[in-house]
């Protein structure tokens, strides 16, 4: 099958794995500027804070279009308690924006992919995603495992605790894993919210398809509850409202959701509001190029100008995804503040 041409190849988060954390820290800070550099005071930003106001406007003016728009923040979980510890006091407004929560490796993939997550990396996160349900919001897990045995104790395991997952074969989120056979705990009913859903795909690369078709008619195929896709294709035209609502229907005839993939911690050069002479420093709030991911830029993304990309106008990234038909975004890189605490 050919090879999909387009953007560089997107993972779920712009950080790798376990044991490549920390390498990939020390790559950040030595090759980004340092907080006088760029004009940042710690002692006065709150980044967490500005992290959840972002996200806040986000849902405002998305629910102002939509009312029925969800919205659904993957990792960057410690925003939901004032003190970024389980225990603490939880950030109402915050929560209250908020319909589900996205968590990887939560059971597999955490120091390596096919390989159970430590005990207290995992206990550390049940914690919040327990917090997360309690107050409302539904967890969506991504593990990343592909031995049938693994899969199965993912699934049954995220099960158990009220979670929606979905285990990838492929960290790239390439593929439509072939095992199970049948997405987890399938159904023909119809799923208009979050938390009739069963289960759901999560699929960003699209190398391996022939072309967007190929692409659409494997959707169109499956049986999964809830889609997690881009909006691009190609990373510059966007899928067309017809397209979306065609995948709104699974091959048994029950409806489900489609959810966009956006990625609100760093801008991308492939994206459609990319310019030619934009340089780090140039515009102002565009910081330092990721060194574990080429063509990814940290972003000071309490800034009007990143935001005005965002959302809130006619061109902006939310306004082509609500003008698309899409039921929700999926908002990445929302642990984004760890980077700018750590200058």
């Amino acid at each position: 099958m050919l090879r999909h041409v387009g953007p560089p190849e997107r993972r779920s988060r712009r950080v790798v794995a376990g044991a490549q954390r920390a390498a990939l820290l020390s790559a950040v800070l030595l090759a980004a500027c340092s907080g006088d550099d760029l004009g940042l005071d710690p002692t006065q930003r709150d980044y967490r804070q500005d992290m959840r106001s972002f996200v806040q406007s986000i849902a405002t003016y998305t629910r102002s279009i939509n009312p029925n728009f969800v919205v659904i923040p993957q990792n960057g979980h410690q925003l939901l308690t004032q003190n970024g510890d389980a225990g603490g006091a939880p950030t109402q407004t915050y929560i209250a924006a908020i319909d589900g929560v996205g968590r990887e490796d939560l059971f597999y993939g955490y120091t390596s992919d096919n390989t159970a997550t430590p005990d207290a990396e995992r206990n550390a996160m049940i914690a919040f995603m327990d917090l997360a349900e309690s107050n409302g919001i539904q967890v969506l897990v991504t593990d990343y495992c592909w031995t049938p045995s693994l899969v199965d104790d993912s699934y049954t395991q995220n099960s158990a605790r009220g979670y929606i997952s979905f285990a990838a074969d492929h960290r790239e989120l390439d593929d439509i894993p072939t095992y199970p056979p049948q997405p987890y705990q399938v159904h023909s009913g119809d799923v208009t919210t979050l938390s009739q859903a069963k289960n759901f795909l999560y699929l960003l690369n699209l190398g391996s398809f022939a072309n967007e078709a190929a692409f659409l008619n494997a959707l169109r195929a499956t049986d999964y509850d809830l889609l997690i896709i881009d909006l691009f294709y190609d990373g510059t035209e966007p899928l067309t409202s017809a397209e979306v609502a065609s995948l709104k229907v699974k091959a048994n005839g029950g409806s489900r959701r489609v959810i966009a993939y956006m990625s609100i911690g760093e801008a991308e050069n492939y994206r459609f509001y990319w310019r030619p002479d934009w340089r780090v420093g140039s515009p102002s709030w565009l910081v330092q190029e990721n060194p574990n991911w080429p063509g990814n830029f940290k972003v000071q993304y309490w800034e009007t100008g990143w935001q005005s990309i965002i959302f809130g106008g006619e061109g902006s990234y939310l306004k082509r995804i609500l003008d698309a038909g899409f039921d929700g975004v999926y908002l990445d890189i929302i642990d984004a503040f760890e980077y700018f605490e750590s200058l």
